[in-house]
C-alpha cells in the first residue's frame, strides 16, 4: 500500500487542498486521481447496463461517487459506504459582484455556511468556482490572490478589545481595487471571464467562492500540526480517496466512496447527502450486479456507511466547553462521534464496526460526546441513515479552530483515518 507514510500523506493532502479550492475543484481532483488507477468516468444521464465498470466513478456538479465492485456478488453482498463532504465555509459572489464604497471597488458577498467570519480578515483570498455559459458549459476558474477583507484599526473603534462585531453586509465585502472612473457592477464577473478564457457576453451564470490563497504547513515544537484551509472536510475526503486508491478490489461487498456538496448549508440540494444523489448510484450499482425489486431493499439491509467528517479535539483554553471526562486529543486517533439524540448517526452496531476496523488497521480510536451544555453539531450521517435505511457510523479526525479560514489538525491523524477505512473496505 502507498500513500499512508506521514510524510507522504501530509504532502498529498497539502497538495489536494491546494487543488481544491472549492467542491467544483475537488471533486475534479478526486477524479483525476481515480482515473491514474483505473477508475472510469461514467456518465450519469444514460441508462446504465451491465457494460459500468467496476471500478468507476460519476459527478455530479460539487459530488462525487466512486465504486469499486465484487466480481462475484452473492446473496450476502452489501454496500460498504463511505461517506463525507467537499464544501467549507466561505464567502460567495452575489450577481453583479462590484460594488464601490468610499472609493474602494469592493466584491459584492454573502456568508456561505458556518463561517467563523473574524479569520477571514486580513487574509489574502482568491475567487474560484464555475461559470456556466449560454451553450450550457460549465467552465472551472480560479484566480490568484484579489482580494482582502480589512480589519478596522482598534484607533477608530476602542470597543473591538472587549467585543468585536462583525455585521455580514457592512463588514464582511473584500476590497479588490481602487476604484476607477467607470466601474461596472459586472467588473468582477468580467474578470473571471477573462481568468477562463471566455466573453463576458457568453456568461450565464455563476457560482463562486472566495478562498484562502495561503497554502497548508506543517508547523510545530516537534512539526506534528497542519495548518490548513478547509480541512473541515477535505481532511476526510482526502482519507476516502487514499483508502480507494489503495484497493486492490473486493471480495464480497461493493466499496462506495461518496463526497457530497452542500454539508455546510443542510445537505438539501440534488447534489448534497439530503438528495437524491447517493441512492441513484446505489439504485444502479444494485441493478448492475443482478439486485432488483425486493432484492434492492435485501442488498441495502445488509449494507453499512461510515460517515466521515471531522470532530473537535478538546480545546486548551477552553475546556470547560467540553465533556469533562470524555477529552480527545488530536493525533490520537480518529474520533468516533456519539450523540444520545441522534446527531450523529452512532449506534452500538455501527459503533462495533468501526471499532472492527481500526483493530483490522492497527489504528487508535477516540471517542467524542458532546458537553450536555454545549449545542451538537450534526453530519451527512444522520440523513444518509434516514434516506436510505442503513447502519450508519459517525467518525472523523480532530480539529482545533473548526470553520475558521484556516483550521489545524494532526499529521498522523489523516493516515490512521486512511487507514481504517481501507481495513473497512478490504477486511472479509
Amino acid at each position: 500500500m502507498s500513500g499512508f507514510e506521514v510524510p507522504d500523506y501530509t504532502q498529498a493532502i497539502s497538495q489536494f487542498v491546494v487543488d481544491s479550492p472549492t467542491s467544483y475543484h475537488a471533486a475534479q481532483a478526486v477524479a483525476a486521481r481515480l482515473e491514474k488507477r483505473g477508475f472510469k468516468a461514467v456518465d450519469e444521464t444514460v441508462a446504465w447496463d451491465s457494460s459500468i465498470p467496476a471500478r468507476g466513478y460519476v459527478i455530479r456538479d460539487g459530488a462525487i461517487a466512486a465504486w469499486c465492485l465484487p466480481s462475484a456478488p452473492s446473496e450476502r453482498t452489501g454496500f460498504r459506504i463511505v461517506g463525507a463532504h467537499t464544501d467549507s465555509p466561505a464567502l460567495k459572489l452575489k450577481p453583479q459582484g462590484a460594488i464601490v464604497r468610499e472609493g474602494w471597488e469592493m466584491i459584492n458577498a454573502e456568508i456561505y455556511g458556518g463561517a467563523l467570519e473574524n479569520s477571514w480578515l486580513d487574509r489574502e483570498v482568491g475567487l474560484a468556482g464555475r461559470l456556466t455559459t449560454y451553450d450550457g458549459a460549465v467552465h472551472l476558474v480560479r484566480t490568484g490572490p484579489i482580494a482582502r477583507t480589512a480589519q478596522l484599526a482598534p484607533h477608530l473603534d476602542r470597543s473591538a478589545h472587549e467585543n468585536l462585531h462583525l455585521d455580514r453586509q457592512a463588514h464582511m465585502l473584500p476590497l479588490t481595487a481602487l476604484a476607477g472612473e467607470a466601474v461596472s457592477c459586472h467588473d468582477i464577473e468580467n474578470y473571471l471571464c477573462e481568468q477562463a478564457g471566455i466573453s463576458p457576453d457568453q456568461l450565464a451564470f455563476h457560482d463562486v467562492f472566495t478562498y484562502l490563497v495561503q497554502p497548508p504547513s506543517v508547523f510545530g515544537l516537534r512539526q506534528e500540526f497542519l495548518a490548513s484551509s478547509r480541512l473541515d472536510n477535505l481532511s476526510s475526503v482526502h482519507a476516502g480517496l487514499v483508502a480507494l486508491e489503495n484497493l486492490a478490489g473486493t471480495e464480497n461487498d461493493a466499496a462506495v466512496f461518496v463526497a457530497f456538496d452542500h454539508e455546510e448549508v443542510g445537505s438539501g440540494t440534488r447534489s448534497g447527502a439530503g438528495g437524491p444523489f447517493l441512492q441513484d448510484v446505489l439504485h444502479g450499482l444494485a441493478a448492475v450486479m443482478g439486485f432488483v425489486g425486493d432484492g434492492e431493499r435485501a442488498l441495502l439491509a445488509r449494507s453499512s456507511c461510515i460517515s466521515a467528517d471531522a470532530g473537535h479535539s478538546v480545546h486548551p483554553n477552553y475546556g470547560q466547553l467540553h465533556d469533562p471526562q470524555v477529552r480527545p486529543l488530536i493525533n490520537h486517533g480518529p474520533l468516533l462521534k456519539i450523540n444520545a439524540r441522534q446527531r450523529y448517526a452512532t449506534d452500538a452496531v455501527g459503533g462495533a464496526i468501526w471499532k472492527r476496523a481500526c483493530r483490522a488497521a492497527g489504528v487508535p480510536t477516540q471517542d467524542f460526546v458532546s458537553n450536555n451544555s454545549v449545542p451538537c453539531g450534526t453530519t451527512i450521517g444522520p440523513i444518509t441513515a434516514s434516506r436510505l435505511g442503513i447502519t450508519t457510523v459517525d467518525v472523523g479526525i480532530a480539529l482545533l479552530s473548526m470553520h475558521s479560514a484556516r483550521e489545524m489538525c494532526g499529521v498522523e491523524d489523516g493516515p490512521y483515518l486512511a487507514r481504517a477505512l481501507h481495513a473497512y473496505w478490504a477486511e472479509n
